[in-house]
């Protein structure tokens, strides 16, 4: 995907097209990262680049249930409160017996399901707000309209991939214009140099 959203040519259109670009900068902070690097924490943090993909991924998913089942809400899960919140810590880490390429398979299906249901999606309508959340607690509405879930989306994945900006460049010192370039394939240019292994 190139590095510039393309050409919009309306409301939905932008929204969904700029919540599929931050989705795909994600893959591009990935981008020849091994297991062990994707589970690095080289910051203060204790945030990973594969911890934030999980986290993101959730995210998109719990928001397009929302979308999908709205004006109703989506049905329970069927976990308790105690277990959504060890799930919601589990999340934010990449765990020994993960692999990456795991994570972003289920980041890219995610992400695909997440356009489709939003270009889909009536714009207007009603997304009840949850209850079980401090964050959520704090609306002050009983719903939101998928207009507003979908700036939410671009808000929510744009700050995390700040994040993951960070942490690919205490890793490695690669950031997004090189890996986007590395990826793509773009031709070197006194301008700027794709991202390539240090062993290549």
């Amino acid at each position: 995907m190139p590095a510039m959203v393309r050409p919009v040519t309306s409301e939905k259109d932008g929204l969904t097209a700029y919540i599929a670009q931050q989705l795909d900068a994600f893959r591009a902070v990935a981008f020849g990262l091994t297991d062990e690097q994707a589970r690095a924490t080289p910051t203060p943090s204790t945030l990973s680049v594969g911890g934030l993909l999980k986290h993101v991924t959730s995210v998109s998913s719990g928001w397009v249930q929302r979308v999908a089942h709205a004006p109703e809400p989506p049905p329970p899960d069927g976990n308790t409160f105690a277990e959504r919140i060890a799930a919601h810590q589990a999340e934010f880490a990449m765990g020994p017996e993960e692999t990456l390429a795991d994570v972003l398979a289920r980041f890219d299906a995610q992400a695909e399901e997440t356009s489709r249901v939003l270009e889909e999606a009536d714009f207007d309508a009603a997304v009840p707000v949850p209850h079980d959340a401090p964050w959520f607690a704090q609306a002050g509405v009983e719903a939101w309209s998928v207009r507003w879930v979908a700036l939410h989306l671009v808000e929510e994945i744009a700050r995390h991939l700040g994040h993951a900006d960070i942490i690919r460049e205490a890793i490695d010192g690669a950031t997004m214009y090189e890996l986007v370039a590395g990826r793509e394939g773009w031709p070197e240019t006194t301008w700027l140099k794709p991202w390539r292994p240090a062993s290549a």
